[in-house]
């Protein structure tokens, strides 16, 4: 009796390639077949066997890309081909990495499924001494999109604001205008923010400063994607010290 055919969904990380599991780690050195995201650090790949096939099937945002039904063609013909194939996504697969859509889909196709998670680029904002959450200062954490599938803005973020929890940005580099617009016509203008971009890697920068000025600030840095977007106290608080 043949195998079943099996598909990992592995967070790569944010981008430094330590900061993969150790799991991650272990699959790459016995994989098959990669199918590698934009974001994920392509150090990684060094790790495979001489006869993986890695595949490139990156989407560069608002660029060229390789649609999701590409994506779900090369899963299922590499996963029965192969009996095995990998699907490395950049940060964690499961936040806005659509991961678990390709995981659906592999198990209406009869493919075994794994989710081996990733560190999230949002956790990397320690690298800047930003705490994600600080006692009497961020009571949560919202994770929200800046662009949703028809382009606008998350709606999510008018009540993220309204809490006294960190609110985190995937995605909306595009959308500066947008956000510091939205914040600025609640009266919350001069609330503290953060940029960080290519977190955890060598290319590492960030900008910090009031929400109402993320696009000047952006500007003035040069920061492009991918970045996050992080509002509130607790990007303010290595300059409090």
């Amino acid at each position: 009796m043949s195998q079943q055919p099996e598909l990992y969904v592995l967070g790569a990380g944010p981008g430094d390639p330590e900061l993969i599991t150790v799991k991650g780690y272990r699959l790459l050195q016995q994989a098959k077949v990669v199918l590698y995201d934009n974001l994920a650090n392509k150090e990684l790949l060094s790790l495979t066997p001489p006869d993986c096939e890695n595949i490139y099937v990156g989407k560069q945002p608002y660029g060229a890309y390789t649609t999701q039904e590409e994506i779900h063609k090369l899963i299922k013909h590499f996963a029965f081909a192969k009996g095995s194939v990998i699907r490395l996504k950049g940060g964690d697969p499961f936040i806005f990495g659509r991961g678990f859509e390709e995981i659906l889909f592999a198990r209406e196709q009869g493919i075994k499924t794994y989710y081996i998670p990733g560190v999230t680029s949002m956790q990397a904002s320690g690298l800047e001494d930003i705490p994600l959450t600080h006692r009497n200062i961020s009571e949560g954490i919202w994770a929200v999109t800046g662009t949703k599938k028809d382009g606008t803005l998350s709606g999510d973020l008018r009540l993220a604001m309204q809490s006294n929890a960190t609110v985190v940005i995937y995605m909306g580099m595009k959308q500066l205008a947008s956000i510091a617009e939205t914040y600025v016509a609640s009266g919350k203008g001069d609330t503290p923010a953060a940029i960080i971009q290519h977190a955890s890697t060598p290319q590492q920068k960030s900008v910090k400063g009031p929400v109402k000025d993320l696009l000047a600030l952006a500007e003035s840095k040069q920061l492009k994607h991918p970045a996050i977007i992080i509002i509130g106290g607790v990007t303010n608080l290595a300059t409090n010290k």
